[in-house]
């Protein structure tokens, strides 16, 4: 049977843009207040779903979450915050969160082999970056974290995530940035190693 001719991408990039594309994209920790648009984001879920994922178990599953469900997140976190830090510490952290205009949630699906479970997981990663690079090449910033509240049993029921099924992966924020911070990396000679 022959195989199909490779589809055509709908706009051809140089690998010049997608450098630059790779090398700017930041984690965003302030938004502005102006949220994007759905169907935007909609899309950079459709491309999240491009990722690879060996025997394309297709593992990442996607929440979006509304301003009801994020404000009781927010809430959530700023108890765990005050408990840990104080009040005042707790107080800040409602304001700051609340401040977020978008929210989504990436989790895997659970397997049971150990080898797949990894590799599940490291799909996902891959759905979070082809996700985070569509949204900057819109203009828009994402922040992933995997902080403490999302490990709680609380958290996954406001989301009404089954822990049994599935692994959070993170809890993305996204939004226009307000600031887009500078970052720096080491270089490639620092981390390469080349074997004969």
């Amino acid at each position: 049977m022959p195989l199909e001719a490779p589809m055509e991408p709908e706009v051809r990039r140089s690998s010049d843009e997608v450098a630059a594309l790779l090398r700017s994209r930041r984690t965003v920790h302030w938004f502005a207040p102006e949220k994007p648009p759905k169907e935007t984001i909609l899309r950079a879920l459709d491309l999240a779903r491009w990722a690879p994922n060996h025997r394309l178990t297709e593992p990442w599953r996607f929440y979006l979450v509304g301003p009801q469900t994020a404000d009781a997140v927010a809430r959530l976190n700023a108890s765990l915050v005050s408990m840990a830090h104080g009040e005042k510490a707790g107080a800040a952290k409602l304001d700051r969160w609340r401040a977020v205009p978008g929210w989504l949630v990436l989790t895997c699906r659970h397997a049971e082999d150990p080898v797949q479970a990894q590799e599940d997981y490291a799909a996902c990663c891959c759905a979070a970056q082809n996700m985070m690079l569509y949204l900057w090449s819109e203009g828009i910033g994402a922040k992933w974290t995997t902080g403490a509240v999302t490990r709680t049993l609380a958290f996954y029921d406001l989301l009404g995530i089954d822990a049994e099924r599935e692994r959070v992966v993170g809890l993305f924020w996204y939004g226009y940035p307000a600031r887009i911070p500078e970052t720096r990396r080491k270089p490639l000679a620092d981390v390469l190693t080349e074997r004969p």
